[in-house]
C-alpha cells in the first residue's frame, strides 16, 4: 500500500481534529470566564450606542477632535496586541483592565456633568469584575492594571457645554473601540488556548 495518500489525509485531518478538540479541564474555567466577559462587552457596546452624547450635534463640531482630545486631557488606553511570547496573557489582561479602569474614571467625571451614564458605570464595574475573574481562572497574579488613571485633569476642562459634549463623544467612541479590540483579543485567546468557545 502506498503510504503517500494516507499521509496526505492525515495531514489534512489533523488540524481539524486539533481545533475541534474539547477544552482541557484546566481551561474550562477560563473558557467560561471568556464567554461571560464577551457578554458584558456586548452589553457595554449596546449601552454606549443608546447614550445621546455619542453623536456630536451639529456634525460640524466633529472637526479637529484630535486637538480637542489633547486639550481635554483624555488619555488613550493601552494597546491590546495578539498573544505572543512578547505579549503574554498576563500582559493582555492587564492592558484590558487598565483600559476599563481608565474609562471608569472618565465616565465617573462625566457623570457629574451629564445624566444617563449610571447604566454605563454599572456595566464597566461588571466588566472589570469579569476581567478579574478571567485572571483568576488563568491563575494569573492578582494585580491591578497599568497606571492609566490620569484622567482627573478632565474636570478642569469641562467648563463649557461644548467641552462636555466633545468629552462625552470622545470617551464613548474610544470606549467602543476598546471593547471591539477586547472582543478580538478574546477570540485570539480562544484560538491560542483552544478553548472551543464560539464568540461572534
Amino acid at each position: 500500500m502506498n503510504p503517500l495518500p494516507v499521509l496526505v489525509l492525515f495531514n489534512w485531518f489533523l488540524p481539524a481534529l486539533v481545533l475541534t478538540a474539547p477544552a482541557s479541564p484546566q481551561n474550562q474555567g477560563l473558557k467560561k470566564a471568556v464567554e461571560q466577559t464577551k457578554m458584558v462587552l456586548d452589553k457595554v457596546l449596546e449601552t454606549t450606542a443608546t447614550i445621546p452624547g455619542l453623536t456630536l450635534t451639529p456634525p460640524s463640531q466633529s472637526t479637529d477632535l484630535d486637538r480637542m482630545r489633547k486639550e481635554l486631557d483624555i488619555p488613550n488606553p493601552p494597546t491590546i496586541e495578539p498573544l505572543s511570547p512578547n505579549f503574554t496573557l498576563d500582559m493582555c489582561m492587564s492592558h484590558m483592565l487598565a483600559g476599563i479602569q481608565l474609562h471608569q474614571s472618565l465616565v465617573s467625571v462625566l457623570s457629574g456633568k451629564l445624566s444617563g451614564l449610571s447604566n454605563l458605570n454599572s456595566d464597566l464595574r461588571d466588566l472589570k469584575l469579569r476581567i478579574d475573574k478571567m485572571k483568576e481562572a488563568a491563575h494569573l497574579s492578582d494585580t491591578s492594571g497599568l497606571d492609566q488613571n490620569s484622567s482627573s485633569d478632565l474636570v478642569s476642562h469641562l467648563d463649557t457645554d461644548y467641552n462636555v459634549q466633545v468629552a462625552v463623544h470622545l470617551t464613548l467612541t474610544q470606549l467602543q473601540t476598546l471593547c471591539q479590540d477586547m472582543i478580538r483579543s478574546l477570540r485570539n485567546i480562544n484560538s491560542y488556548y483552544r478553548l472551543g468557545a464560539a464568540l461572534h
